[in-house]
């Protein structure tokens, strides 16, 4: 199959790895060539415009941010000018219901089919092939997105023929990961402050109430406060629960856990903390009962 991938993040770099592991013809786009070497050192095709990116039987878009693909998607000589009648354009970027939805009319209009496919799996899991990819779209387009999604994850969700019933869910999961990172951190906080190994607790849980990779991944992180480098840096978890929020006001289901959330992500930036994982809420509840981190920072 002749797959584009725009966006070359650590996401997206490693679902390309993953196609190319598969043996598909991969052309990438990204708007620092520099991410792209790598993959084509591994015979990836260098694509020098993201139309260039839009030739083969599907494209991925992999970016931060509705503004990000609005660009890559609308713009002239983009993503709606350039993919070809009946091929596939792949949505795995975290994005708003009501662009979601966007997408999918305009592409609808073009005679172009459209799979919003968001994942769940840090960069490791991407590299690995591992990711879960949560797809929603028609019977067609699913089919002919079916084995680019598979070459890239472990499991396949299709959950629906709307193609934004699959970014709500992945938006609320990634509000309910959010939600388990501030639970272990205020409890983390806890103990801590009665003198008991933060390291400890998170093996207990892990080994007995919680054997998650969730509690295990962010318990260790927050207790080693292991939140450099970023995976998924703080201001895309501060996004993710922005349009969490605004796709249950759509809703009217009322969210106050994720409103909380919300001020926890805009404190962290707030005060310098941009550039770390959005797992660094976890550490806010510590410091604000005055718990010296053992990276030495104090709230």
């Amino acid at each position: 199959m002749k797959v584009g991938i725009i966006g070359l993040g650590q996401m997206g770099s490693g679902m390309a790895a993953s196609l190319i592991k598969a043996e598909h013809t991969v052309t990438v786009y990204n708007r620092s060539p520099a991410k792209a070497e790598p993959l084509a050192r591994r015979g990836a095709i260098v694509a020098p415009s993201p139309a260039d990116a839009c030739k083969g039987d599907a494209v991925f878009t992999m970016l931060a941010n509705d503004e990000a693909v609005s660009e890559i998607v609308f713009t002239k000589g983009g993503l709606i000018d350039s993919l070809a009648s009946g091929a596939v354009h792949i949505s795995s970027s975290t994005i708003s219901v009501a662009l979601a939805q966007q997408l999918t009319d305009a592409h609808d209009r073009k005679g172009q089919l459209f799979v919003s496919a968001p994942v769940f799996g840090r960069p490791d899991v991407a590299v690995a092939g591992q990711l879960a990819v949560v797809a929603a779209g028609t019977d067609s387009a699913i089919e002919r997105a079916r084995v680019a999604l598979e070459a890239i994850g472990h499991k396949l969700f299709i959950v629906s023929r709307k193609p934004s019933d699959a970014n709500l869910i992945k938006l609320s999961g990634n509000f309910l990961i959010a939600s388990v990172i501030e639970s272990l951190g205020e409890t983390l906080a806890l103990v801590a402050k009665a003198g008991i190994d933060r390291r400890q607790y998170v093996d207990i849980l892990t080994s007995t109430l919680f054997d998650a990779p969730v509690y295990k991944t962010y318990g260790a992180l927050i207790a080693e406060t292991r939140f450099e480098p970023a995976a998924f840096a703080a201001p895309l978890g501060q996004k993710d629960i922005r349009l969490a929020l605004a796709a249950a006001g759509e809703l009217g289901v009322a969210m106050p856990i994720a409103n909380l959330l919300h001020d926890r992500f805009l404190r962290l930036i707030a005060t310098g903390g941009a550039a770390l994982d959005w797992s660094a809420i976890g550490a806010i509840a510590a410091m604000d009962a005055g718990i010296r981190l053992s990276n030495g920072r104090r709230n």
